[in-house]
């Protein structure tokens, strides 16, 4: 019988193997074989790392509205200024009552705030990218709100990247209240290096991927404009409690 046998890392060492540490593996009399999973590396991880070697990318975060993903870029970054580096925060123009204004906010549902630029339809990223970089070395950039990038900045954002070499983390919606692609995470799906799904649920229990919109009486919403920034007036479904709601 083929008996199996824990075995240390320094053993399969004598035997011509290296394996991580994060891996465990059993010996048997004429085989190898290992069991692991690898771990769930957070992006901003993935970040600093790429930024310590030069390999700087674009990530992207994308889910149903409710995921927590303003609370994950907060957290993100303050992991990044805790460890003494200089990151740049934006967020949507859609946000805020002066739309001149050269400030904005990002906030989160469990109370978590940060001060970020505001980005609108005409906002060059590269350059005030570039520019603050040029001042004080920037070692990473977040981005808040990223569905409503147009084309152009997301193709922006992957040039900071690749010329800047700052890794650029974005968060956004995937699709709208009808099921169709934000502009900007219809670009950032086709070209970002990293993708991750921040997950919810659903009322069943089930993982939201889908966003709603409801009026003022509660009523779900087939038609209307795109861009609605109130939070209040969405809910996070399956996809088939969203059909059902919308009577698809």
């Amino acid at each position: 019988m083929n008996r199996w046998r824990p075995c240390s890392r320094k053993a399969f060492g004598r035997r011509g193997f290296r394996p991580p540490e994060s891996v465990t593996w059993r010996l048997s009399s004429n085989k190898a074989e290992r069991h692991w999973k690898r771990p769930t590396v957070p992006a901003e991880t993935q970040a600093r790392i790429a930024y310590t070697q030069g390999m700087s990318k674009l990530y992207f975060t994308y889910s149903a509205m409710n995921a927590g993903k303003s609370a994950i870029l907060l957290q993100a970054a303050h992991n990044y200024r805790e460890r003494g580096m200089r990151v740049m925060l934006w967020t949507s123009g859609h946000y805020g009552d002066d739309p001149t204004a050269d400030r904005a906010e990002i906030t989160s549902r469990i109370g978590l705030q940060a001060d970020a630029y505001p980005f609108r339809r005409d906002t060059n990223i590269f350059e005030a990218i570039a520019t603050a970089h040029s001042e004080a070395a920037l070692s990473a950039i977040f981005i808040d709100e990223a569905q409503f990038l147009t084309k152009d900045q997301v193709w922006q954002l992957a040039k900071v990247g690749d010329d800047l070499k700052i890794p650029v983390l974005c968060y956004g919606l995937r699709t709208d209240f009808q099921g169709e692609l934000f502009e900007g995470s219809a670009t950032l799906l086709a070209i970002a290096d990293d993708l991750r799904e921040a997950r919810t649920i659903c009322h069943c229990g089930k993982k939201a991927t889908m966003t709603a919109r409801l009026d003022e009486a509660g009523k779900f919403l087939t038609e209307g404009e795109q861009v609605n920034v109130g939070k209040e007036v969405y809910v996070s479904l399956c996809r088939a409690h969203w059909k059902e709601a919308l009577g698809r």
